[in-house]
């Protein structure tokens, strides 16, 4: 092993707002550094980050094109319960997402896209 993962870093035009919002969805504090630099400590310890990218553009998803690069899956207990509450967030749904049987895809406000998964079973990623 070469090292620990430190952080999961999110670019975004808002840091402390983008901030706030996964601490609502997620629990946990958060710390503004800076204009430029917010973090969600989560209640089991991790790290997510927000740094202020200016010029920050979100993926298309679903794109033909491209890739999203990288996304959370957030487990949930009832996703007829937690999809309302994300959206009430800011949180917006990704209707054309295909294979929706056990997740659903939305956007948080910068953009990012993330999935609400439930029913989730050995060797599930």
């Amino acid at each position: 092993m070469i090292g620990t993962l430190r952080s999961i870093v999110l670019d975004c035009k808002h840091p402390a707002e983008l901030a706030r919002f996964y601490r609502k969805l997620l629990g946990g504090t958060v710390e503004d550094a800076d204009e430029t630099w917010s973090v969600l400590t989560d209640p089991a310890g991790r790290r997510f980050a927000f740094q202020l990218a200016p010029d920050h553009k979100p993926p298309l998803f679903p794109d033909p094109q491209g890739s999203q690069q990288f996304h959370l899956d957030i487990e949930v207990g009832d996703i007829d319960i937690a999809q309302p509450d994300v959206l009430r967030l800011g949180a917006t749904r990704v209707s054309d997402a295909v294979g929706e049987d056990r997740f659903r895809v939305f956007r948080d406000p910068a953009g990012h896209t993330f999935c609400l998964v439930w029913g989730k079973t050995t060797g599930d990623s």
